[in-house]
């Protein structure tokens, strides 16, 4: 180990196990979120964008919001507890989304009561494609997730366990490029009338710049976390996360 590290606790297996589950609930917590909350669109200003060309009106889904919460996660976890645990997250992520789309088709095949808050033609508006949007969803969460987790890792046997900004914004940029292409081609090819074909090349290219803007910035809260978890609650990494030397930062 780092001799930065030699005066740091070390934490009980307990505590290991107590931060996994808690980042693990919110990575589940966001990743179904964004496929319960998706048909809601917003408007976001960003003059920067009119100096490159762009035009600096983005108008995005709500699901994007909650989605980069889920690489700020892997990201973590893969720090400390290497790719084989959080491609089995990864994995439950997929299974807990797909029980969610099982609940969403049962209450939408239940008839509403007359003094439901919600009828039935409100709620089948709201959640009636879910099984549509998950279908795509998941296809490109899966494949973006994997290549999140590899490419983290590459990086980080590449340089030996440094530059924790350039293995996080690495390999977020390419996998979130990915997945904004994939889910928005899916859901169009799918079905999703929000998605015509002349909104999808704004929809990527928003999500893209909006998904690397929130990567960018959330690099100094992946530094924070790291370094609380690392000096302050004593994790260390499990064996394959480890690299040549021990402190990333």
């Amino acid at each position: 180990m780092n001799g930065r590290l030699s005066g740091a606790p070390r934490a009980s297996e307990h505590t290991r196990e107590a931060v996994f589950l808690t980042l693990g609930a919110v990575f589940l917590a966001a990743l179904i979120s964004c496929n319960l909350i998706f048909r809601k669109f917003f408007a976001w200003e960003v003059p920067a964008l009119a100096w490159l060309g762009l035009n600096p009106r983005m108008e995005l889904s709500v699901g994007i919001l909650a989605y980069p919460v889920t690489f700020i996660c892997t990201d973590v976890l893969s720090e400390f507890y290497g790719r084989r645990r959080v491609s089995q997250l990864v994995t439950a992520g997929f299974f807990a989304s797909a029980f969610v789309v099982v609940l969403v088709w049962i209450a939408n095949a239940v008839p509403a009561t007359s003094w439901s808050a919600l009828d039935d033609a409100a709620f089948d508006l709201a959640f009636g494609i879910q099984g549509v949007a998950v279908a795509a969803s998941m296809g490109a969460y899966l494949g973006a997730q994997y290549m999140d987790i590899r490419l983290f890792h590459f990086w980080k046997r590449l340089t030996r366990g440094r530059y924790l900004w350039l293995r996080n914004n690495a390999s977020t940029f390419t996998s979130q490029l990915v997945d904004t292409i994939l889910v928005t081609v899916l859901l169009q090819s799918l079905g999703a009338s929000e998605i015509t074909p002349a909104r999808m090349p704004m929809l990527i290219l928003n999500g893209v710049i909006f998904k690397w803007i929130v990567a960018i910035c959330d690099t100094p809260v992946i530094y924070a976390v790291v370094w609380f978890l690392r000096r302050r609650v004593g994790l260390r990494e499990e064996a394959d996360a480890r690299v040549g030397r021990a402190d990333p930062l």
